[in-house]
């Protein structure tokens, strides 16, 4: 009988699960760009290698919007299939020069590139839009996948019409060729210009010239597929001897040589997806979700100051919980002023203070799903928490969605989201860069907003529908002073005015790149109205800002818990705790707080409602139940493989060398 000691068994089970981890996560799908000099090499490697299309998601961290539709842009990455196209994101605060090349107005802006030129941009977030666009252009790229030779003209030629010389083809095909000015080394007839002149000569000598596949499937592939294909093909090279030889038959073998496999598999699999992802992108995607066989035991919805709080103190108390957000969400990320109201943080801005709270989060063992929340069906326990791809059971929740920004809903508002109309500056002040802008509103919001806009653009405009502001004194009174910004009292805005304008879907500015079809409203003025008088007046502008408030985003929660009768959307809690209606379900943030609305009370909230839920769980005698079926596994294992002398006879120090001095201090080395 196969003897294991109890260190032994503990190490195999550990490598298993670590085996068993690893099977279930895949590389991701969207790269982030860091540099116009790599997004200049990745266009130009899929434009001469694979042909596939490039597809960018230009975006900010401080962008509500772009939060919004980051989870179905990983969505419809993973549909798409990285065979298919190439998904990338380009912070336009990270790397300013690309989006000043590409004309980037508002964001999020997607631009989809084929045989590295640009061919199609969309404004706004749309799923359904981009899904379109999307479909659209990795059709082109298939149907664009062709190659006419100079041996496939010559020998066309020859047979339709022999009078044709040499150099006269040669010139047919260099113009087929120089149609494609950008990536084509090889002076290639490829592409629409090689279908153009195919039909071009079908129609005058009513016979097509041949073409070939440019790229093929294998060359469309992910090099991580093509690098696994080439080592199996060599395996089979070497033949069935040779190939057994070099392995170990598994079934037949020894516990030594299953830890070795076990190890030298995991060690060659983690040097691959290092290789492949690179360190930050490797960073990231170990704090990623990844779902197991229990359901968890807190997931946190939400990724501001209350759901990072929230994960803290859960993480802490080692519950190892579940955020799901878009990346970077709150709106606290919005802040491009320095956050001065926060105790123990001086000269940093929202997008820092959340970028550390979840750092801090994963240090302790919170893990991300950068997803959007969908539905919670409550009517099962535990818990199914539905996201845009995937269903988490959970035995606890905390809601910590914050707030959405209100809209004025007036003519020309929506028509011009993306064309000049927003609701952060943060995100689209840069666009503006020495233009009149105006905006809209009298709180906190309001006046951070206009002096974010007043340090880039040329003059900012604050329309207020009172005589005096309700935001704080300290912020109104900087704004008042500002030399760069004017005061519209006791106005309202009645409608937005624009113009529109054609696009130029081209890089380069070519005049057949011009659509007619893609046609968009920019921003040119809007109407004002005196509420006391009624006068009308236009007054010019290039971009409207919109900072009226915001509604918790609970619309999800609809019919599940009970809500503030007296506050509209936000959630109503039982006495002074974060418990809901529902056991099990926790508010934290704006998503209950009608009052005070400020970063550093949703934190604390956050961490109220991780404290509720914790002793929500004790109470429920809700356990860690991955870690109780890991016991019972390893008890089991240990019941079948170790007698009872070699039980007792089995001393833990001989699995570290048998040395007992100073074991201590070494001992995380030594075991």
């Amino acid at each position: 009988m196969l003897r294991w000691s109890y260190s032994s068994v503990f190490q195999l089970y550990s490598l298993l699960s670590l085996v068993i981890t690893r099977s279930t996560l895949a590389r991701p799908l969207v790269r982030q760009i860091r540099s116009s000099h790599e997004f200049d090499r990745l266009v130009e490697k899929h434009a001469t290698t694979t042909g596939l299309p490039v597809i960018a998601d230009f975006y900010s961290d401080g962008c509500g919007p772009c939060r919004q539709i980051a989870p179905v842009f990983q969505q419809l990455a993973k549909e798409t299939g990285q065979d298919n196209a190439v998904f990338v994101k380009i912070n336009t605060q990270a790397v300013p020069d690309l989006a000043g090349r590409f004309g980037i107005r508002s964001i999020p802006t997607f631009i989809f590139f084929h045989n590295g030129v640009k061919v199609d941009v969309l404004n706004g977030a749309s799923g359904q839009a981009l899904q379109q666009y999307i479909s659209g252009v990795v059709s082109k790229s298939r149907r664009d996948n062709v190659l006419i030779t100079p041996e496939t003209l010559e020998r066309y030629y020859k047979e339709v019409d022999p009078s044709k010389t040499k150099d006269d083809i040669e010139k047919v095909y260099f113009k087929c060729a120089d149609m494609n000015k950008k990536h084509n080394p090889k002076r290639q007839c490829h592409g629409s210009a090689a279908l153009n002149l195919s039909r071009g000569l079908k129609k005058k000598y009513n016979k097509s010239v041949d073409t070939t596949v440019r790229f093929t499937e294998e060359d469309r592939k992910p090099a991580a597929d093509k690098k696994q294909k080439e080592e199996e093909a060599k395996e089979k090279g070497k033949g069935g001897d040779a190939a057994s030889s070099n392995k170990p038959n598994l079934h037949l073998a020894t516990k030594e040589e299953l830890l070795e496999e076990i190890e030298k598999r995991l060690e060659a699999e983690t040097e691959a997806m290092e290789e492949e992802l690179g360190e930050e992108d490797f960073a990231e995607f170990e704090h990623s979700y990844s779902p197991g066989d229990f359901p968890e035991r807190v997931t946190i919805i939400g990724g501001g100051p209350a759901g990072m709080s929230a994960a803290i103190y859960a993480a802490r108390a080692g519950l190892r919980p579940v955020v799901v957000a878009p990346p970077l969400g709150g709106q606290l990320q919005g802040k491009g002023v320095d956050v001065e109201n926060y105790p123990g943080l001086a000269n940093v801005t929202g997008p820092e203070v959340v970028a550390a709270m979840r750092d801090q989060a994963a240090s302790f063992g919170a893990v991300f799903e950068c997803e959007e929340v969908i539905k919670i069906d409550s009517s099962v326990r535990p818990f199914k928490v539905h996201t845009n791809s995937s269903v988490i059971e959970t035995h606890a929740i905390v809601v910590a969605t914050g707030a959405q920004s209100n809209w004025l809903n007036i003519p020309g508002e929506y028509e011009m989201r993306g064309g000049g109309v927003s609701s952060c500056a943060v995100c689209d002040g840069a666009a503006f860069y020495q233009k009149d802008v105006i905006v809209i509103g009298g709180g906190d919001t309001a006046m951070e907003e206009a002096l974010v806009l007043a340090r880039t653009s040329k003059s900012v405009t604050v329309v207020h529908r009172r005589n005096e502001f309700r935001a704080s004194k300290v912020l109104a009174q900087r704004v008042i002073e500002h030399p760069s910004i004017k005061i519209k009292w006791n106005s309202v805005v009645t409608k937005i005015i624009g113009e529109k304008v054609v696009s130029d879907t081209s890089d380069d500015g070519e005049a057949d790149a011009m659509d007619l079809d893609q046609e968009k409203m920019y921003v040119t003025g809007v109407l004002l109205s005196n509420v006391e008088s009624g006068e009308e007046t236009v007054l010019p502008t290039s971009a409207v800002f919109v900072a009226i408030g915001h509604t918790p985003a609970t619309s999800f929660l609809k019919g599940i818990v009970e809500f503030d009768e007296e506050h509209t959307g936000y959630i109503k809690t039982i006495g002074r705790s974060t418990k809901t209606s529902v056991p099990g379900i926790f508010a934290a943030g704006d998503v209950s707080d009608a009052i005070y609305r400020q970063a550093v009370t949703s934190a604390g909230s956050g961490a109220a409602a991780a404290l509720d839920a914790e002793r929500w769980l004790s109470e429920e005698g809700l356990g860690n139940e991955q870690a109780e079926f890991e016991a019972e596994l390893l008890a089991e294992l240990m019941a079948d493989g170790i007698d009872k002398d070699s039980a007792m006879g089995y001393n833990v120090y001989d699995d570290a060398g048998g040395r007992m001095e100073g074991l201590k201090e070494s001992a995380r080395v030594e075991l």
